[in-house]
């Protein structure tokens, strides 16, 4: 998957002005893509892209709110107008690491807002890039998951969050499965617990959580498709 000088892979991460997907972007970068910077905040995007590329050739952000249908039909048109190709579609973006709620007594309300970000904001995502990601030569969609979406691990607790993360693990089989005819590897990445304003303090530190969703971004063309994985390792489902 080296990138040809002249028509470098494209990638488009959301959530990426800060934590885990802003150190996705730079690590992209650093590998040869363009990448795409999503925020829902234009401005700050635009910070975080001049911080990692000066110049404005290698990194551009954009505003994209995965929960909002306009934005994300504004960013793909975008995208196929200026850049007319797409090789890897990170869905990093996430909300509502709802420590304080229980399932038993959960707001609901929260547990929508979550699956609106954190499932349905990488399907819309996902879905709109589709036709540019079949056009690529090495298809990639990474899903940026967590362990708190294993059902394997779950024992109560962060309701809207785990709900969400495991809802888009099956989302990651299903497309897995639906787009290994099109050569499109999709996986489901858990950077571990990273010290991140959602993370908090005392986790692993952000470069290595991006690692592992790097590596998913850049797998070979016989790589897996359709895992869950940390540091290149599988997670129990």
């Amino acid at each position: 998957m080296a990138a040809d000088r002249t028509t470098p892979p494209v990638a488009v991460v959301t959530g990426a002005n800060r934590g885990i997907g802003y150190e996705v972007v730079r690590q992209l970068a650093d590998r040869g893509h363009h990448v795409v910077l999503g925020s829902r905040d234009l401005d700050r995007g635009r910070a975080a892209a001049a911080r990692i590329d000066p110049g404005g050739e290698r990194v551009t952000a954009v505003q994209l709110d995965v929960s909002d249908e306009a934005s994300v039909s504004a960013m793909a048109d975008r995208v196929t107008r200026e850049l007319g190709r797409v090789s890897v579609v990170v869905n990093n973006a996430a909300i509502l690491y709802d420590t304080w709620a229980q399932a038993r007594s959960a707001d609901l309300g929260e547990v929508q807002r979550a699956l609106d970000t954190n499932l349905f904001g990488a399907w819309r995502v996902t879905q709109a890039l589709l036709p540019l990601l079949r056009r690529g030569p090495h298809p990639r969609v990474v899903m940026v998951s967590s362990e708190g979406g294993s059902l394997q691990s779950m024992s109560g607790g962060t309701p809207a969050y785990s709900v969400s993360k495991a809802a888009l693990n099956a989302l990651t089989r299903l497309l897995a499965g639906e787009l290994r005819r099109d050569r499109v590897l999709v996986n489901a990445i858990c950077p571990g617990w990273v010290a991140t304003d959602m993370g908090g303090r005392g986790g692993r530190p952000v470069t290595e959580g991006a690692a592992g969703v790097v590596w998913a971004a850049t797998l070979p063309d016989d790589g897996p498709t359709g895992g869950f994985f940390r540091d290149g390792k599988p997670v129990p489902w």
